[in-house]
């Protein structure tokens, strides 16, 4: 609201904004409002359909990093390895790793996050726990000094290319090489549709991999609780290049925790996920999801959500 207006007129604007049904993700309520000189005005506020990426900054993180090391940070974050960024300036380390770990949703980064890490902590870069941390150019001389075991965080393991399951690799590939292209279909906000591009291509991307995940839910556990059955999931995947994946990524802890918050939840989770999740579904009448890459066979097809907002 703007500054000059009195107490007296907000009130009755937030009154009216209180008492409307709060929406779902991607809808809208009207309201009305009173405003000086203009009188009655009927306003429309939307809420977004993904809040979180509110304060995701998709196109500094492309800035700073090619396609192919994106997914090579992708693929380590995935396998909850440690990861350090070094970047020049402060806002861009925080920008960049925040965004970094906004690509894992649905899943949550569960270990040590630390985007900006001071020079006089530089020791916990040591640390044999996973973690993301973003320090300074500066510092850098002194973390390669330090007695790092087992991991190379700047020349990587060598493997972070082979990680990802062969095709959907390809197509977050593609999305990412073809982002221009895309966008430039779009006559929107340019920032905005970056970020709902890329984030919608990191979340078909987990759809196609765990999407099923429902299917494979029972009330088997102790006192009828609801619980996974892993070996029948993990074994589902028509693909074996997911199947093989999944052997990997089932037993980290971002895995267990979105696992274990859906066992706790008989009246399931909404949010995106599970609305791209159920489209999924939707589209496969048999029991075990099949055509791995069906959202990312035509590059139209793979971002038709933008032309549907």
């Amino acid at each position: 609201m703007r500054r000059e207006i009195s107490p007296a007129l907000v009130h009755p604007f937030m009154h009216s904004v209180m008492e409307a049904p709060f929406p779902a993700p991607g809808r809208t309520i009207t309201v009305k409002s009173f405003l000086p000189g203009s009188g009655n005005e009927v306003l429309t506020l939307c809420r977004p359909v993904d809040s979180r990426l509110e304060h995701v900054d998709f196109e500094s993180l492309l800035q700073c990093l090619s396609v192919t090391r994106l997914l090579q940070v992708f693929a380590s974050l995935l396998l909850e390895r440690r990861v350090i960024f070094i970047a020049d300036k402060l806002s861009v380390l925080s920008r960049c790793a925040h965004s970094a770990l906004a690509l894992l949703y649905p899943f949550t980064w569960q270990h040590t996050f630390v985007p900006v890490l001071p020079a006089s902590m530089l020791d916990i870069c040591c640390s044999p726990t996973p973690f993301v941390m973003g320090a300074l150019s500066p510092s850098l001389p002194e973390v390669l000094d330090m007695p790092i075991e087992e991991v190379s965080h700047f020349q990587g393991l060598g493997d972070e290319d082979c990680i990802l399951p062969r095709k959907l690799q390809a197509a977050l590939q593609e999305i990412l090489d073809n982002r221009e292209e895309i966008l430039e279909q779009n006559t929107r906000d340019r920032k905005g549709d970056l970020s709902t591009l890329v984030s919608e291509a990191f979340v078909w991307f987990f759809v196609e991999l765990v999407g099923h995940y429902s299917l494979y839910m029972s009330d088997t556990g102790p006192g009828g609780t609801r619980e996974l059955q892993r070996d029948a999931f993990g074994k589902s995947h028509p693909s074996r290049g997911v199947r093989q994946f999944l052997q990997l990524f089932m037993d980290t802890q971002m895995f267990a925790g979105f696992i274990h918050d859906r066992e706790l939840r008989k009246g399931g989770v909404k949010g995106l996920f599970e609305m791209r999740a159920a489209e999924y579904l939707d589209s496969y009448p048999e029991p075990e999801p099949s055509g791995v890459n069906k959202f990312f066979k035509g590059l139209g097809n793979k971002m038709k959500f933008l032309q549907k907002k």
